[in-house]
């Protein structure tokens, strides 16, 4: 058994946000995700694993292909592999507990807004073009 202190593991970084992994287990691992007003995370994916949020404090929004969610206090979201998702955080400082588990944990990245600089590397870009994102769905109107 493994317990955790959330906020006593929480470190929070103006330039960026911090996820520190507190265990591993079971082809899987646990983190908290520390954020600061407005940060924003890579537009990604896992493609061999499903990664789970639940919100401790704090929230923003969370964004894949086809919804756009707003996150509080008590929120569970859950991304099975592939799923491509970014997460925005709002005007409060936040804490998510992450758990991630699957063959392979690694992330895919498409884009990252608010990141100048950012390049996708050679192998995610690889990857994209495999397995393209999935256009928005389109809801019509009444």
């Amino acid at each position: 058994m493994d317990v955790f202190d959330l906020e006593g593991e929480a470190a929070f970084d103006p330039q960026r946000h911090v996820e520190k992994i507190l265990g591993r287990s079971g082809g899987g691992d646990v983190a908290v995700a520390c954020w600061e007003p407005g940060q924003i995370s890579p537009n990604h994916c896992h493609p061999h694993a499903t990664e789970i949020y639940f919100c401790f404090t704090g929230g923003g929004t969370m964004r894949t292909a086809d919804q756009t969610v707003a996150i509080a206090p008590g929120a569970v979201v859950v991304h099975p592999p592939g799923e491509l998702h970014e997460y925005e955080n709002g005007a409060a400082r936040t804490l998510l507990f992450r758990v991630r588990y699957g063959p392979d944990l690694a992330a895919r990245h498409f884009a990252w807004r608010g990141r100048a600089g950012f390049r996708q590397s050679a192998e995610d870009a690889d990857y994209f073009r495999h397995h393209p994102p999935a256009p928005a769905v389109r809801v019509a109107a009444d």
